[in-house]
């Protein structure tokens, strides 16, 4: 493996001395991106752009053509791990991701199987080690997989939801289905985190999306319980580096001081949360990633600047912050918008790493 010329991103992730603030963004390669739309187009619909690993190690490498970002971050899906138990994974215009064999019942989540990254879960593995090559060494590669309550909702409703109610009916009349299922999440997202650091990933991240749709108790006992059992599982040394983990929960704020009691080096913020006011809940222990409104970039690049500089004051000075969005960047953004966010981070974050 080359060499790693830029690894201000994983330093700042181990609260390591940095020279400016790294930064990448949340769904950096994705549909605000001409270049993207056009790779999209030639691998005909969204899995089969996932499942060819040329054309995923494509869109991956073409943000950072375009900019100077400390990171590239695996271009894959959050739900390959259920499309490999076999739920059949498939998008319906207009409407996301949709699964025709949801896991509702005990008997179906009974049936299911943990899946063989390296087997079902291969073409993933593929763009890993494709990715981590073309890369060449110049910034880390991320790898990441959803949370298993977040992968989990999708299973139980059968595609996306906003009121969650069969998996919240499950969760109160049938507490111990709802377990079983997890459990299984979490072993297979263990091994399918293990397998993209051994492939190659430098850093990985769990994306619980969902986290923040549950009551205070429900966060621990259905989602934070079992991103710890992953954590706990994780490879965290590979080619004599560590491997630093971040969770995110999106709307957790409430509850960052229980995620960094789990062991990973990093939490993901979205816009909600005070970065200084957080960074003085978690002490230590953690560094934090975000956590910039993505809709701050539809507003003019002074704008922008302004909103970088209150969120680099905010978090103040030294390590341990990871410039980023508080979620994925949305498709109707401007792409030199996002370049004068980038630019503003190089430019306004050097004065707090002296």
């Amino acid at each position: 493996m080359a060499e790693l010329k830029n690894d201000r991103y994983l330093r700042a992730l181990l609260k390591q001395p940095v020279d400016r603030t790294p930064i990448w963004m949340m769904r950096q390669a994705g549909r605000y991106l001409p270049e993207y739309k056009a790779t999209r187009a030639e691998a005909g619909d969204f899995m089969s752009l996932c499942k060819n690993k040329e054309l995923a190690c494509e869109v991956t490498l073409q943000p950072l053509r375009r900019y100077d970002l400390d990171a590239a971050i695996l271009f894959s899906d959050i739900l390959t791990v259920p499309d490999a138990m076999g739920l059949g994974l498939y998008f319906e215009a207009g409407e996301g991701p949709r699964f025709e064999r949801p896991t509702d019942t005990i008997d179906a989540i009974k049936k299911l199987a943990v899946p063989d990254p390296e087997l079902e879960l291969g073409y993933v593995m593929d763009a890993v080690s494709t990715i981590r090559r073309e890369l060449k060494g110049e910034v880390p590669l991320i790898g990441f997989s959803g949370s298993p309550w977040t992968l989990a909702t999708y299973m139980v409703e059968g595609g996306s939801s906003k009121a969650f109610e069969k998996i919240k009916k499950m969760a109160y009349e049938e507490p111990a289905t709802l377990h079983l299922l997890l459990d299984k999440l979490a072993d297979s997202v263990t091994l399918y985190l293990n397998a993209q650091i051994a492939n190659g990933a430098q850093s990985v991240m769990i994306f619980d999306s969902w986290g923040g749709a549950l009551s205070h108790h429900a966060y621990r006992e259905f989602s934070l319980r079992y991103m710890q059992k992953i954590v706990d599982g994780l490879t965290r040394q590979a080619e004599g580096r560590q491997v630093p983990v971040t969770l995110f929960t999106k709307g957790g704020g409430l509850w960052l001081e229980a995620m960094a009691e789990t062991g990973c080096d990093a939490l993901g913020l979205d816009w909600t949360v005070d970065i200084g006011d957080a960074r003085r809940r978690v002490g230590e222990k953690v560094a934090l990633q975000g956590n910039m409104d993505p809709s701050v970039l539809y507003a003019s690049p002074e704008r922008i600047h302004q909103e970088v500089e209150q969120i680099l004051a905010s978090y103040g000075e030294g390590t341990g912050h990871v410039f980023n969005l508080g979620h994925g960047i949305h498709q109707h953004v401007n792409p030199e918008h996002a370049g004068a966010f980038i630019n503003s981070v190089h430019e306004l974050s050097k004065q707090y790493h002296k």
